[in-house]
């Protein structure tokens, strides 16, 4: 097991880390500040396994920190709180999801979306800042960044959507894309996507699942309640569907063409991108000239919209799909996510198993 130093932050803590690009983690004792006056500390009880996760721990963004200890989706019980702290108390349920500060004073920050502020602090692998995530024992955060946790909903299945649900939920609110009667496509049915049918459901939208496995048809209809499915690469059933939908959540972190996917833009639709190609996409300007189509970008939400998200899916009974795991077979589970081999998430049980 190795070690970090504790000379800044003087709290003992228990993780698993990445040390190099091989991506391989295993146990780590590392440290966490103090508990400061607006600070929560919480023991650990689930953390959801993020396909940035995976990225990170590989340096396949190229801005790995060694050692990585991952994890952005954290749930479990507050333990200890600052002086200051007025949102929760020591007992209650909480999450912390990808970010875990930022500058309080921009234009950003004051209208909710801290994930746009340009000083935004991710909760692990931070590009200005040491940060540690949540395959780890406790955390600790300024109570900003804190959601309160509904009773009824399970930490473990929600989870999850302290990134998948709210990098889809966002822009359905922030594009128009939530009212009841619209038509709106999800590319892609995995972790993120099928989220996303769950909560534009529970909107009231009809869903189309747009995929390239024609053997996901029945999982999205029958399981999750979608309305419609194309196979990407039926042409026939492709052309069927042009000009249909006001607009399209694009899950996909593959390459893939986007032109086929705005010809399903009725005029004024919106395509939205929430996965990340490795590989830049191709956009020519006249399917978006022809019929004032837009295509946009998502990232996250920032705290006010996540707590709403949150409480949305306690409301309508929304969690992810998970696979629960023991913190020992993280590395079996990151080499099963690179082969998208989970339905639909995998997601750690902290607090039983790592010792």
């Amino acid at each position: 097991m190795g070690s970090l130093p504790e000379t800044e932050h003087p709290v003992k803590a228990l993780g698993y880390a990445a040390r190099d690009i091989s991506g391989v983690l295993s146990p780590i004792n590392f440290s966490r500040r103090e508990t400061g006056d607006e600070d929560v500390r919480f023991k650990v009880s689930y953390c959801g396994v993020c396909h940035s996760d995976l990225h990170s721990v590989k340096n396949e963004w190229s801005n790995a920190k060694y050692p990585v200890i991952p994890g952005h989706e954290i749930v479990g019980v507050v333990t200890e709180v600052g002086s200051k702290v007025k949102k929760v108390k020591v007992g209650d349920k909480v999450g912390v999801g990808c970010m875990v500060g930022s500058c309080h004073s921009c234009d950003q920050c004051a209208s909710d979306q801290e994930q746009y502020c340009l000083k935004m602090v991710q909760t692990y692998n931070d590009a200005t800042m040491t940060t540690y995530g949540g395959y780890s024992d406790h955390m600790v955060a300024n109570e900003h960044f804190i959601i309160s946790w509904p009773e009824n909903l399970p930490l473990d299945g929600g989870a999850p959507l302290l990134c998948a649900g709210i990098t889809v939920y966002s822009p359905m609110r922030y594009y128009g894309l939530d009212k009841p009667g619209m038509h709106v496509g999800v590319v892609g049915l995995g972790g993120l996507g099928h989220v996303a049918v769950k909560f534009l459901k529970a909107l009231g939208v009809k869903v189309t699942v747009i995929s390239t496995n024609p053997k996901k048809k029945e999982e999205a209809i029958s399981n999750l309640g979608a309305d419609l499915f194309l196979v990407s690469h039926e042409q026939a059933q492709m052309q069927g569907a042009v000009g249909t939908m006001d607009g399209i959540i694009d899950t996909v972190s593959a390459d893939h063409p986007l032109v086929p996917l705005i010809g399903l833009l009725r005029p004024n639709g919106k395509l939205v991108l929430v996965g990340a190609p490795t590989k830049p996409h191709e956009i020519p300007a006249f399917p978006l000239l022809f019929g004032r189509k837009l295509v946009g970008g998502s990232l996250i939400g920032g705290i006010k919209e996540t707590q709403e998200m949150i409480d949305f899916a306690a409301k309508h009974n929304i969690t992810a799909a998970i696979e629960l795991i023991p913190i020992d077979y993280i590395n079996t589970a990151m080499e099963r996510l690179a082969k998208a081999d989970v339905r639909y998430r995998f997601v750690i049980d902290v607090a039983n198993t790592l010792k």
